[in-house]
């Protein structure tokens, strides 16, 4: 299978990533990518960006060194709601949305609160992907995010940082096991991320790929196969 696209990435402007926004593009250019996503930490990171830097990404072109660029945020779950830290007047402004879990912004709570937590972003309508559901440090229970993702047309990401063993998240195999078995259940699709915090990781896949094909998992609920596909999904969910 073609992967085409990687739209899980951070440039300096995130604080600690360590490349600009035409050095990214150019790595996905060269790495064969047809779509880079650009999503940096929002506002509740420490180090990252402003909501005026956010408000203000309509300026920057959406072709850049010969690939198509989506630029956005990953979000942070702040409360075991699930609201995020962007109001969703500048969400709309955005061409992506991630919601991720992150120690510096929540503390990790019960499995039930943070389920709860993962859940609530799920049901953001303008949440597009829920970011590396796999650290072992917010115990969840797989099967009410695998089948709310499939009713709202939210997508779950493999992240290839995650499976990383340099990495710092917790359990992630495992945990990716347990999700990747639950969406072949329910035929919910999924997207597979590098979560590049330098140009040398744009488009990376080595690890969470030697996870897909040790699951056998169907290349039809993978959406990296086509940009086209990837779009039309994340549509679906403003068309409800």
């Amino acid at each position: 299978m073609d992967y085409l696209l990687d739209v899980h990435t951070h440039t300096i402007a995130s604080g600690h990533a360590y490349n600009s926004m035409m050095e990214m593009a150019r790595a996905g250019f060269e790495k064969g990518l047809k779509l880079l996503g650009i999503t940096e930490h929002a506002p509740m990171m420490p180090g990252s960006c402003s909501n005026m830097y956010f408000r203000n990404l309509r300026v920057v072109p959406r072709s850049l060194c010969g690939i198509e660029v989506m630029l956005g945020a990953e979000l942070n779950i702040i409360d075991y709601d699930g609201h995020v830290d962007l109001d969703d007047h500048v969400m709309r402004q955005l061409d992506i949305k991630i919601a991720s879990l992150h120690s510096v912004c929540i503390l990790p709570g019960t499995k039930e609160e943070n389920t709860r937590a993962v859940l609530g972003a799920i049901h953001n309508p303008m949440i597009d992907i829920i970011g590396h559901p796999d650290d072992g440090i917010y115990p969840l229970d797989y099967e009410p995010i695998v089948e709310a993702a499939k009713e709202t047309h939210t997508l779950l990401e493999v992240n290839n940082n995650s499976l990383n063993p340099a990495g710092s998240r917790k359990n992630t195999r495992d945990n990716l096991i347990a999700m990747l078995e639950l969406c072949k259940k329910y035929g919910q699709p999924v997207i597979m991320n590098s979560d590049a915090h330098v140009f040398a990781d744009v488009g990376r896949r080595d690890f969470s790929e030697e996870l897909i094909r040790d699951l056998d998992f169907p290349e039809e609920l993978i959406v990296n196969r086509s940009v086209d596909v990837f779009k039309e999904y994340i549509n679906l969910k403003y068309q409800e």
